[in-house]
């Protein structure tokens, strides 16, 4: 499978119309123990958290997706979970399926004020990560959180694993059932960064971020084991979508 070459620049591919797509959501949560919140943020918009708690849960996982506007693979995979339902028994899910609603009609990676929301988990200047930080202080710890990207540029799927700790890793378990559906990133530097098989593993310092990620915030506050899942956007957003939908899968059931 090679590249398209239509992202020259930027991303020129797929679009999506969110509001059109999220107005299945309801139907597909549904009688299945989901609880759904809407999070008005100051400036006329809303964040959408998806809660779904286990009868006995031995862990608790956290999903989102849609944080940045031209990356649409992500809240597509988190529908098509959704729609799926092969979600764990034993789990206890917390998803926010989209933190930039105002960045998608735009195909921006910013949000509609030039805010990357993605940088913002520092300083919370953008209405967005504020109300997205207060909904996550609400929330117990995380065993295992998953942010759902897109790079323009890769040549192939790739992840960032953040793990302290230590604790037993998914990252090959979920760089090995992305091959079967979409090439993956091999590149020794991804991102100015050392990797191997598609396999990032960046600085937890905090000292050494003067702008954090969402992942960051997660792991200072919210859990000690994170994984920001980058799918190729100049691949065909089918192959986009099945390679995060694959990744999470395999991620669950590790």
């Amino acid at each position: 499978m090679q590249r398209l070459g239509k992202n020259l620049g930027g991303y020129l591919g797929e679009r999506i119309d969110l509001g059109q797509r999220f107005q299945a959501a309801p139907k597909l949560v549904q009688g299945r123990g989901w609880q759904m919140e809407s999070l008005p943020f100051d400036g006329g918009g809303e964040l959408l958290a998806l809660t779904r708690l286990a009868a006995s849960p031995k862990r608790n996982v956290y999903l989102s997706t849609g944080i940045h506007g031209d990356e649409p693979a992500g809240p597509l995979a988190m529908l098509l979970l959704l729609e799926e339902d092969r979600w764990p028994a034993d789990a206890s899910l917390f998803l926010c399926p989209c933190l930039n609603p105002t960045g998608f009609p735009q195909n921006r990676r910013e949000n509609f004020l030039g805010k990357d929301l993605n940088r913002d988990y520092k300083h919370f200047e953008a209405a967005e990560t504020r109300t997205h930080v207060a909904w996550l202080t609400r929330q117990p710890n995380f065993d295992l959180a998953l942010c759902l990207h897109e790079d323009w540029e890769a040549n192939g799927f790739y992840l960032y694993e953040l793990n302290p700790d230590a604790r037993p890793s998914l990252a090959q378990t979920m760089v090995d059932a992305v091959a079967s559906v979409c090439p993956i990133d091999c590149a020794e530097m991804i991102e100015g960064r050392p990797a191997r098989g598609g396999i990032i593993q960046p600085s937890h310092d905090p000292d050494s971020r003067p702008q954090w990620p969402e992942a960051f915030w997660l792991l200072q506050h919210k859990t000690r084991l994170s994984y920001t899942l980058e799918a190729p956007s100049d691949f065909p957003l089918a192959t986009r979508v099945n390679a995060l939908v694959a990744a999470v899968n395999a991620a669950l059931a590790g």
